[in-house]
């Protein structure tokens, strides 16, 4: 089963708890919370206020990524608030090996990013230490940008890498997902998609964009 995620960067931010809610109807395997800080990355999104208000409203769990930088000084908050899954990018943390074993010290499960310039050597010393990896497949930094095509290969080398040192670790994909692309990072061994802009959109409802996406993953 691949698991989907609802990105609600991409939601009415007028209407969070009830396009939350429509996308954990509409079958989504968990909601993922993107929180910017303008400074990691150009735009400003949500704080842990968000989380905290969401947290009540589903029971699907809240997958939170973290695109600021220093990360470690934010953790205690965002799982005090409710988030079950921290992401960090590894291109923020300095001290990457202690900033996720801090992730695990507050219980809650530990994600790392590696944006599309980064190479899959700066995660070697830490696959131990993770429960997801989640490979950025356009810049990070705002919704609805376009695929890029260049990191597939990136996710077939991920995949050989943990098979080869026998982790099952999830490999997670955010960017420019949609019935197009789904398909191709699936192939290339990914187990679980972010999708924002493909599932909330006026092009069809949530529940419609959701069946359609799961379909072109299976």
């Amino acid at each position: 089963m691949i698991v989907i995620e609802a990105s609600i960067l991409s939601a009415d931010y007028a209407r969070l708890g009830e396009q939350a809610r429509e996308a954990e109807a509409a079958g989504v395997d968990a909601i993922q919370i993107d929180v910017m800080d303008g400074s990691f990355v150009p735009d400003i999104t949500f704080g842990p206020g968000v989380v905290r208000a969401l947290r009540p409203l589903v029971s699907v769990p809240l997958d939170v990524d973290l695109m600021i930088v220093e990360p470690e000084r934010h953790l205690a908050a965002f799982a005090d608030a409710g988030a079950d899954r921290l992401i960090v990018h590894r291109e923020a943390c300095t001290h990457p090996y202690r900033v996720l074993q801090s992730i695990r010290e507050l219980g809650v499960e530990v994600g790392v990013a590696i944006g599309p310039g980064t190479s899959l050597s700066a995660l070697e010393e830490l696959l131990d230490l993770v429960d997801l990896i989640q490979v950025m497949t356009v810049n990070p930094g705002w919704g609805g940008q376009p695929f890029l095509h260049s990191q597939l290969d990136k996710i077939r080398r991920l995949r050989r890498m943990l098979d080869e040192r026998g982790l099952d670790v999830p490999i997670g994909v955010d960017g420019g997902i949609d019935t197009t692309t789904a398909p191709l990072v699936v192939s290339a061994g990914a187990t679980m998609m972010v999708s924002g802009s493909s599932i909330y959109n006026d092009k069809a409802s949530v529940a419609e964009n959701v069946a359609a996406l799961r379909a072109s993953a299976a």
